[in-house]
């Protein structure tokens, strides 16, 4: 058996990037007494989900809140899929960016959000990220102890095609921080994390902020956790917690033996 527990952190942004990044140390506390081998954070989880906010709260890969989050993997020696957080480079660029760190606090991924959200929908949300952020152009795929996983940030996860080239390049887990918003969260949240599943026969981990209405932009939350078969392992309601799943990895390989959808795919159709 091939077991990792999972802690996911549904945490409330505040505006201070600094209060945000202080309260994880507790909570990381609470998540290693129970068990966890890796924690989970959130989309944006420091920064207000606002467009104009983003350059305002980038850093460079390396600056201080990279620090702190390695250094936290480091202290409880778990693995820390990081969120996501606005990213700065040398040219002036701002992405959304998703960090990896291992046990000894070494950055063993990074996914740049590909696909930007830039939505309006009648009678419901508009956003657009592109106005400050840049797209990345890379499907993430990362090795750890239990077995190669996959990255990517929510609007990413709408394009199954993304999810295939994860597992095609050996991925059995899907991570994904994102922040669903109160109309798509309550229409694809839950289905698009089970159909992902079942088309791919992976594990998908849907991290989301905790929703604050004092906010402008109102997470639908519900962090969620599925099977290879589609079965919702857990999930969450909208208000800030933790919730802690145990998963077999043994679990992809039987159901892939059982039901064999990626033998019998025909990528010339």
């Amino acid at each position: 058996m091939k077991l990792l527990t999972v802690a996911q952190l549904q945490t409330r942004v505040y505006a201070q990037k600094e209060t945000n990044l202080s309260l994880l140390d507790g909570l990381f506390c609470q998540a290693k007494d129970a068990g966890a081998d890796m924690i989970c954070l959130p989309e944006m989880f420091s920064c207000p989900y606002e467009t104009p906010n983003f350059p305002v709260y980038a850093e460079p890969g390396g600056g201080p809140s990279w620090q702190t989050l390695s250094g936290l993997a480091e202290r409880y020696q778990v693995y820390l899929s990081a969120g996501s957080v606005p990213e700065s480079d040398e040219n002036g660029n701002v992405y959304n960016t998703a960090y990896v760190f291992d046990r000894e606090g070494r950055q063993i991924a990074k996914h740049r959000k590909v696909h930007l959200f830039d939505i309006d929908v009648k009678g419901g949300q508009r956003f657009k990220e592109s106005d400050t952020l840049t797209a990345g152009d890379k499907s993430t795929v990362f090795e750890t102890e239990f077995g190669p996983m996959g990255l990517c940030i929510c609007y990413d996860f709408r394009f199954p095609e993304l999810a295939r080239r994860m597992v095609l390049d050996g991925a059995q887990v899907i991570l994904v921080p994102a922040a669903f918003n109160m109309t798509t969260g309550p229409a694809h949240w839950e289905i698009l994390f089970r159909s992902r599943a079942v088309d791919n026969q992976v594990f998908t981990f849907g991290t989301a902020p905790a929703r604050d209405m004092d906010a402008s932009y109102h997470s639908w939350g519900h962090s969620i956790a599925v099977s290879p078969w589609g079965t919702v392992l857990n999930q969450m309601e909208a208000e800030e917690g933790m919730q802690i799943t145990s998963i077999d990895l043994d679990e992809v390989e039987q159901v892939r033996e059982q039901l064999p959808l990626l033998k019998h795919r025909m990528a010339d159709l």
